[in-house]
């Protein structure tokens, strides 16, 4: 049953929501809002803000898969054509979108880092700690409270498990297009990691300069 890719799905988001729900009990997060907002709100204000957390924490659930569906659609559609592109096979898109969920499970691990980091090395930590720290990233290297707040995602971006990511695709692809192949002819073996870095790694690149733009104009 776990080789059908919209299992593998349903799994990875529930994994994603367990390690979320884990993550905010282990590492406090209420406690870390609260100190927080108590800079510039009130205690009422407080009360209020967590009241409405409260009431809306099922959309928090609900949201991740619908997340992780969004995402992992537009990375193989992006596949789908770096793909059709440069191989000139025609590769059906679910077998793409289950290359992209498969190659998803790499982030488990870094979430479950980010928690192995935070509680049993850096156990004094802010809000802005947890939110900025990226395990196995450049941004670990520096002092945030130093950097522009818009070079915070490029850094964050700049990790290991991102590199791990593109080497999963690349490798998942190149047995794809050569499982595909009508002729006997072999594809060169880094041909999967020209794909990706030619139509994932050019998209990524958009996004990360996008965010980059949205976070010097607002903040």
């Amino acid at each position: 049953m776990f080789r059908k890719p919209f299992f593998r799905y349903l799994v990875l988001s529930c994994c994603m929501i367990l390690i979320a729900e884990i993550t905010k009990n282990v590492l406090n997060f209420n406690k870390l809002i609260q100190i927080s907002l108590a800079e510039n709100l009130t205690n009422q204000q407080i009360e209020f803000f967590f009241n409405q957390q409260s009431k809306w924490h099922w959309f928090s659930i609900v949201f991740t898969p619908i997340y992780i569906l969004i995402k992992t659609n537009l990375i193989a559609s992006i596949l789908y054509i770096g793909t059709y592109f440069y191989s000139k096979t025609e590769v059906k898109y679910k077998l793409l979108w289950d290359i992209a969920v498969k190659a998803e499970f790499l982030f488990l691990i870094a979430l479950i880092c980010k928690i192995i980091w935070f509680y049993f090395f850096q156990t004094n930590y802010t809000l802005k700690d947890v939110q900025y720290f990226y395990p196995f990233s450049v941004i670990n290297f520096l002092d945030y409270n130093e950097i522009d707040s818009w070079f915070i995602y490029p850094l964050q971006t700049l990790n290991l498990f991102e590199f791990g990511y593109w080497i999963l695709l690349s490798y998942f692809i190149s047995k794809l297009v050569q499982s595909n192949k009508t002729d006997q002819n072999k594809y060169p073996i880094d041909f999967g990691l020209i794909i990706v870095s030619t139509s994932y790694g050019i998209s990524l690149f958009l996004w990360v300069i996008i965010i980059m733009f949205f976070t010097l104009n607002f903040s």
